[in-house]
């Protein structure tokens, strides 16, 4: 395990952008403890529908505020009011702005000087996102979203759990730029290959013959800041998104989710099309999972040791280092690293492959 002074990566430890911090259902049971970015939560969703995400301790007596389940109020689901959260030791309450907004024994103005953090989050394609900034600024950057999530065609995911990986995320992006593992790893070894940087977007746009499917394959792939993947596949003429998500448990450590969001052609889904849609989210998974299964079997490449045909893995990091320095620092990265990168052993991508793909995209 590495960790991001390793990488040269500061000044600071954690990476800023919108994270994945829960699937959206599972809020629906009461509030959950989570622990991200060496830091613990208390996530809850409002009776408004809202998700709610604080520090997790109460200023009170350091109880932590979504983690007991025998508590009386907890047990009596009385723990939620409208968007506020009650602690389970004594009852004091905070609102979603951290804030102390009832003190069930005190009958004076409650202490200010009680209020936690609170963090944005949004309700988006099945998950809870944070925006995380170690320097507590607010989001620069919309978070991702398809619009084929809102048609009734397509069949929603649920998201693969896919755990703990002691692994830094720098070595998960590392996989945008890198070429010529396509055909070791997967099967699928790159016909064209290009990369592209755009601000807080990096961009991959490949394609091959897959020995296991038997037809070519052609992706646009694209994170959308450090911490999520989308990937729109074109598998002969089927055409499916991949989901991936990482976020940082603690420096060096990650979290990692998994989805596919799969067409049925029809709006009305029924027990056959539900489970062909499962059946591609797991032939999606078994190709990540050659990627994961690398990941925790290697030593941190702290240091870049490559070959001109490669890939652009050191532009590739200096794109990543863009989320560890401060906000006025950013426009630095990307005017270092903006534009497009190819390999000298494969062509570039044809314009025609790449229409279908992303004519559908938001972000372009």
């Amino acid at each position: 395990m590495a960790r991001s002074n390793e990488y040269n990566l500061g000044p600071n430890t954690f990476p800023r952008g919108w994270f994945v911090v829960a699937e959206s259902s599972e809020l629906d049971h009461g509030p959950v403890a989570v622990r991200f970015f060496a830091q613990d939560f208390a996530l809850y969703r409002g009776e408004s529908g809202k998700p709610v995400m604080l520090d997790a301790y109460c200023k009170h007596m350091g109880t932590h505020l979504a983690a007991s389940k025998s508590s009386q109020i907890v047990a009596t689901n009385q723990q939620i009011e409208g968007d506020s959260i009650r602690c389970p030791y004594h009852g004091w309450r905070y609102g979603m702005d951290g804030q102390v907004n009832d003190i069930p024994y005190h009958d004076g103005p409650c202490p200010k000087s009680a209020k936690i953090q609170s963090y944005e989050v949004r309700d988006v394609m099945g998950c809870v996102l944070m925006w995380f900034d170690p320097d507590g600024g607010e989001p620069e950057y919309e978070p991702p979203y398809l619009s084929e999530w809102s048609d009734p065609k397509w069949i929603r995911w649920e998201l693969d759990h896919l755990g703990e990986i002691a692994i830094h995320g720098q070595e998960i992006i590392d996989n945008m730029v890198d070429a010529q593992h396509l055909g070791p790893t997967h099967g699928a070894p790159c016909e064209f290959f290009e990369n592209e940087f755009r601000n807080h977007l990096l961009i991959q746009r490949q394609g091959g013959f897959h020995a296991t499917y038997k037809c070519m394959l052609t992706t646009s792939t694209w994170y959308t800041g450090p911490g999520i993947l989308l990937s729109k596949q074109n598998f002969n003429e089927s055409i499916t998104f991949q989901f991936i998500a990482n976020t940082p448990i603690e420096d060096g450590v990650t979290k990692v989710w998994h989805a596919a969001l799969v067409n049925s052609s029809s709006t009305e889904h029924n027990e056959q099309s539900i489970a062909m849609a499962k059946q591609v989210q797991q032939g999606c998974l078994e190709a990540f999972a050659a990627d994961f299964d690398i990941w925790r079997n290697k030593k941190p490449a702290t240091k870049l040791f490559q070959l001109p045909n490669d890939g652009s893995f050191k532009v590739g990091r200096t794109w990543y280092k863009q989320f560890f320095d401060i906000k006025e620092n950013t426009t630095g990265y990307q005017s270092e690293v903006n534009g497009f990168y190819y390999i000298k052993n494969l062509k570039k991508p044809p314009s025609e492959a790449f229409i279908e793909l992303e004519q559908a995209l938001e972000w372009f």
